[in-house]
């Protein structure tokens, strides 16, 4: 749908239709057969790949606006469509096709003394609105995940991604039409109205959760007006602690590939704790690493003693989320202080420890209250395509209902059924 809405009554009503058809659709997709969804998706994988020279032309009149308006870097790189990422988009879709449908499934069933069986079915959410910034793949990421799981989806790009999104909605369109799939159960707002937002967080009787995938002021926006349920996080501050049981070549790897692989992504390292008693034989090996690299690095007061070219880290450094060539550095006396600063500090997203000692990593692992922890691995790696998800609808620092990477399941809910023969409660 093209419109040129621009009254608040005309946001409401257009918003208003689209919740009421996304609701009769989700009923659709809800009972829809595997083989109906995978078709689908494997149909849009292929109108993407086809479509390629069209969705760069709509993405480098999205670019050029962007560059006039002053978008920084890291959000022009979320923005940018390559031949890369096109493919990527698509074998996303072929990825979520080829996962297992949790829709339907019954675990835990039980017989109770009375002689029902008790278990429990995974079933759709229902409709799930997605408001997100920059990313146009992650219109087909959504689109895919929410599919898959048996729900309608209404997603509202940001008005940088706007020409993107359209010519990605109408690969959708085609591979929904071609599965026999209604046309409604993926809907992209196509208006760059802010209104749109703040009505589609509101329409508790159309929508089942919302999922916002963005900036902080975004994200804070939505949690503070929402009337439907949210899947959130905030921030990525995520850590590196090197241990001094840590292999160090493995440590120097890791640490400068968490911070260096990609800088605009939530789960980029922004701080690097580094255990005191093997300070002196990384830092002066990471930090050259890193200043060779462009990175500009801010550290304690031990860091700079060690390395004095590096600025002054302040204590709002360690609550930051860059998403930039920038890191804070500090040496902590050990594991116990390495935990704590991150319990004060972080933002519950993706924390690595680096060590050789079992029992240490495993303390960790059990300690550190994020939604992903790892063990001598980047945190690059806090990602639902490397998790075997396919692809994910964004990461959930919360603890209620999903948590880390939002894959296929995390968009099912559980419902209890009970199966008897005419029994009868004594």
């Amino acid at each position: 749908m093209n419109t040129n809405v621009d009254t608040s009554s005309a946001i409401t009503r257009y918003m208003t239709e689209v919740g009421q058809r996304a609701r009769a659709a989700a009923r659709s997709v809800g009972r829809a057969e595997t083989r109906s969804k995978d078709t689908a998706l494997h149909a849009i994988a292929d109108a993407l790949e086809a479509a390629e020279a069209s969705l760069r032309a709509a993405n480098q009149l999205d670019m050029g606006a962007g560059r006039s308006a002053g978008l920084e870097p890291a959000l022009l790189d979320r923005l940018e469509l390559t031949p890369k990422g096109i493919r990527a988009m698509a074998q996303g879709l072929r990825e979520v096709a080829a996962q297992a449908d949790p829709v339907g499934e019954i675990t835990d069933l039980k017989y109770r003394p009375s002689g029902i069986q008790v278990g429990r079915m995974r079933v759709p959410l229902g409709v799930i609105g997605i408001i997100y910034e920059s990313r146009p793949n992650v219109t087909a990421d959504a689109a895919a995940l929410c599919l898959k799981a048996g729900n309608a989806a209404i997603l509202r790009g940001g008005s940088e991604a706007l020409n993107s999104n359209r010519a990605i909605a109408a690969c959708i369109q085609q591979g929904l039409a071609a599965a026999g799939l209604p046309a409604d159960a993926v809907q992209v707002i196509d208006t760059a109205d802010r209104a749109a937002v703040g009505e589609l967080i509101r329409m508790a009787e159309y929508v089942d959760v919302i999922v916002p995938r963005g900036g902080k002021g975004l994200i804070e926006r939505i949690s503070r007006e929402a009337r439907v349920p949210v899947i959130k996080h905030l921030d990525g501050v995520c850590h590196v602690y090197i241990d001094d049981r840590a292999n160090l070549e493995k440590a120097i790897a890791v640490a400068f590939n968490a911070k260096t692989q990609r800088y605009g992504t939530c789960n980029t390292m922004e701080t690097l704790l580094v255990a005191e008693g093997i300070a002196e034989r990384v830092l002066p090996v990471l930090c050259r690493m890193y200043q060779e690299a462009g990175v500009e690095l801010r550290g304690c007061a031990r860091t700079r003693d060690l390395i004095p070219d590096v600025n002054v880290a302040t204590e709002d450094d360690w609550y930051v989320e860059y998403l930039a060539p920038i890191l804070a550095i500090r040496v902590v006396e050990d594991m116990n202080a390495a935990i704590d600063h991150i319990a004060l500090y972080g933002s519950a997203h993706t924390d690595t420890i680096m060590t050789e000692d079992y029992s240490r990593a495993r303390r960790f692992l059990r300690e550190v209250d994020s939604s992903s922890v790892m063990v001598n691995a980047s945190t690059r790696f806090a990602d639902g395509g490397e998790y075997g998800l396919g692809a994910e609808i964004g990461i959930s620092t919360d603890k209620l209902h999903a948590r880390g990477p939002v894959g296929i399941e995390g968009l099912t809910t559980l419902k209890f059924v009970v199966l008897g023969d005419g029994h009868l409660r004594c």
